[in-house]
């Protein structure tokens, strides 16, 4: 499959005339001297349905939007590490990401025994379990060593191997922390970053990326890179970006849990770096593992709000998969019960926030993939790739034609 497929759809190149004539209205108040208007964005995870993430990205820039904070959760988080490494901060970058995603064999990244690998994709593809039993029964031993042993279907290197040659064969070439954070920097941000209406220049502030993920050892809500040091230590500026990702989409049971070990000062009582970003207080662990951070927060919008009342500079776009809420849940069976515990978990504590602060609901862009696509679905054929990619630039195109700036502001400030 080729960039090609994705972008001659001939929806896709009519909205794209669409969003150059939006490049006129105001969706910020931070611009720079190129014309580009500056948002914050939030994404949701959503396995493969990520591929929407892109389409509803590639709208924006199209649009003349550019991205300066990020954070994002599993898929969400894929999306928010390439967006914030590949290329500098004023540049359009979902052509390259879109290029090298659909070049890409998802199913690669299902990298467990080809035996289960199989047996998933039946179950996935809406085999009835009764066929698959026999299967399950006779491959007893395999699935007990990668559930109970392993604690988890799929290693996941090969993911974490692709996304850190994705950011090494970029224009930044990202390959360590360090390196990231310092290409996100005040000294790459684009000439006349400024206020619209002041004329503030804004070059005293860092452009922040957040990606989720959970700490289940300790129970932790973790966002890197901002708690690297209290997993690495010293050695975080050495890591490779693609192992915070690969924590984030750990997704329980699929994926074996992302693991860090040696970790500083084991051993010993929490210190001040512990009670100050985890509200950990034991004793600190010799390793630790991660699982995806939709299990604690699947859509951080959250992250970047300021309580103070003031009106912002600029918005936080947030951008959702999923149709969460919409409606009741069936619980009569265990499946179902199973499912709507998961579904609560992951998804109830960004819906508080939502509750006590309606204005975002003005920010948000509902794609609701998951309505006739399945996330876990890495086997997905290559029309339905490009439907999802549709998908999500028709919802960015839909929301931006409904988004007034001035009606937000005014809002707020209320």
């Amino acid at each position: 499959m080729t960039y090609e497929d994705f972008v001659n759809q001939p929806e896709f190149q009519q909205m794209l005339e669409e969003a150059k004539g939006l490049k006129g209205k105001i969706f910020s108040d931070v611009i720079d001297d190129a014309g580009n208007q500056y948002v914050d964005l939030v994404q949701e995870g959503g396995g493969v349905l990520g591929i929407a993430l892109v389409g509803y990205t590639y709208i924006l820039e199209t649009a003349g939007i550019r991205f300066f904070h990020l954070a994002g959760t599993s898929a969400g988080a894929i999306n928010t590490l390439v967006l914030a490494g590949i290329d500098n901060i004023d540049r359009a970058k979902s052509q390259q990401v879109l290029d090298v995603l659909a070049k890409q064999d998802l199913f690669e990244f299902v990298d467990g025994d080809p035996v289960l690998k199989a047996i998933m994709q039946r179950v996935i593809n809406g085999t009835p379990f009764k066929k698959v039993l026999g299967k399950l029964l006779w491959n007893f031993r395999k699935i007990k060593k990668a559930l109970f042993v392993n604690l988890g279907l799929n290693p996941g290197k090969k993911f974490e191997s692709w996304l850190e040659t994705v950011l090494k064969e970029s224009p930044n070439k990202i390959t360590t922390v360090g390196e990231l954070i310092e290409k996100r920097g005040k000294v790459y941000f684009p000439e006349g970053l400024r206020h619209r209406i002041s004329g503030q220049a804004l070059t005293d502030e860092y452009a922040h990326m957040h990606i989720i993920t959970a700490d289940i050892t300790t129970q932790t809500k973790v966002q890197f890179p901002a708690m690297a040091h209290i997993y690495w230590g010293d050695n975080m500026w050495k890591q490779s970006p693609a192992k915070m990702v690969r924590a984030s989409m750990s997704v329980p049971f699929f994926f074996v849990p992302f693991e860090i070990d040696n970790i500083p000062n084991a051993g010993k009582p929490a210190d001040e770096a512990w009670d100050k970003y985890a509200n950990y207080s034991g004793t600190i662990p010799e390793k630790v593992k991660f699982v995806d951070g939709g299990m604690i927060s699947n859509f951080p919008i959250n992250i970047f709000h300021s309580p103070s009342g003031s009106t912002p500079r600029k918005p936080t776009f947030g951008v959702k998969l999923s149709t969460y809420r919409n409606q009741y849940a069936d619980v009569d069976d265990l499946g179902g019960f199973i499912g709507s515990m998961i579904s609560t978990m992951r998804f109830d504590a960004d819906n508080e926030f939502l509750i006590q602060n309606p204005d975002f609901e003005k920010l948000i862009c509902y794609i609701d993939a998951d309505k006739d696509f399945n996330w876990l679905n890495f086997q997905m054929s290559d029309e339905r790739k490009k439907l999802l990619f549709l998908l999500g630039a028709r919802k960015a195109m839909l929301f931006l034609k409904q988004f007034s700036w001035d009606d937000y502001k005014k809002l707020r400030t209320k």
